[in-house]
């Protein structure tokens, strides 16, 4: 009877112990979901979200090259059309041909030409004759439009100009300047007057 009871209590123990270990043993099919999860979120997701990460910093860094090259040839551009215009327009009698010619280099193209044609033609024999002089300033210029090779820019004109012993005579004008970049220097290829 002894081994009855013996049997009875080790068939009660080994039944508590069993029930015990399936309640304190992880469940395996919870812990493959989280080794899954886990292994989707190390191997998927954050290499995702890095390269993500990688293309939005790469667009902002473009977007900021693009917004100082523009501001860049917007200052460029002014500039020069300022510089150029103040030149084109200035001389004196005695130094006209120097004075031109001086303008001239900061031009390009059939503007250049035109320019050239006007000055040696028409200017510099008057100026040379009637003792005429003139001087350019530009009060303000604005850009219109402009990218890496190519500007548009307005000029606002105030030139003053003497005859001989006449009193001085002041105009003032608005002049579209079109500009294109050769060699690093932006040069004026068009002034047109509006």
């Amino acid at each position: 009877m002894k081994q009855a009871t013996d049997e009875a209590t080790d068939a009660s123990v080994q039944g508590l112990v069993e029930e015990d270990e399936t309640e304190t043993a992880p469940d395996t099919s919870a812990v493959r979901k989280r080794a899954t999860l886990h292994r989707a979120l190390v191997f998927g997701l954050l290499p995702g979200l890095a390269m993500l990460l990688a293309a939005g910093v790469g667009y902002l860094k473009w977007q900021t090259s693009t917004l100082i090259e523009s501001q860049t040839t917007r200052v460029e551009s002014v500039q020069a059309a300022t510089d150029t215009t103040v030149k084109m327009l200035s001389y004196q009698p005695d130094t006209v041909d120097h004075d031109l010619d001086a303008a001239r280099n900061m031009l390009t193209g059939a503007f250049r030409d035109a320019y050239s044609q006007l000055t040696r033609d028409v200017i510099i024999p008057g100026a040379k004759q009637k003792k005429i002089s003139a001087v350019a300033t530009v009060p303000a210029a604005a850009a219109v439009s402009g990218n890496a090779s190519h500007a548009v820019v307005v000029v606002f004109v105030n030139q003053t100009i003497v005859e001989g012993n006449s009193p001085p005579s002041n105009t003032a004008s608005t002049v579209r300047v079109t500009l294109d970049k050769h060699d690093n220097r932006w040069l004026v290829s068009d002034f047109t007057p509006v």
